[in-house]
């Protein structure tokens, strides 16, 4: 293990990326199982940015958002449930976190709180996980070299 990280860290790390992973997977095999799914809805109902929101909903784009969101989410979720390549994947995962953060909260208020919800909270874990390389505990990440694991 990593200097500074014991076992007491590196478990419930672990533990938090496969959980995240699950609901990754989950989710995007959901979009991806469903026939006739489609961003369109939720993209044109956003509640922050709705001008951009809509932009991504038009006929030109839609079908490239729709493939990158449905796949995102699937590889996402394979790649930290396997510990493969989290730090490749978990910039990426925030971004799509922030996209869906904006669309689904009239700001400052959300659902359940004031400025945090879901959303954030994943994006932080995936921020998480790339600063402490996460996929190198308990996953294939400690099987790679350093330039897979993109340590310096």
């Amino acid at each position: 293990m990593e200097k500074g990280i014991g076992k007491n860290i590196a478990v419930p790390l672990a533990a938090a990326r496969v959980v995240l992973g699950w609901l990754m997977v989950y989710a995007g095999a959901a979009k991806l199982l469903t026939p006739g799914w489609s961003a369109a809805g939720f993209l044109n109902g956003a509640k922050t940015f709705a001008g951009f929101y809509a932009w991504l909903a038009t006929p030109g784009l839609i079908g490239v958002v729709n493939f990158l969101n449905a796949w995102g989410l699937t590889l996402l979720g394979v790649s930290l449930i396997l510990g493969l390549f989290v730090r490749w994947t978990a910039w990426p995962g925030v971004a799509l976190m922030l996209l869906y953060y904006f669309a689904s909260n009239a700001l400052p208020a959300v659902p359940n709180g004031f400025l945090v919800d879901e959303h954030i909270i994943y994006a932080l874990l995936l921020a998480i996980f790339f600063a402490t390389n996460a996929g190198k505990y308990f996953g294939l990440d400690s099987l790679c070299g350093k330039k897979a694991a993109l340590e310096q």
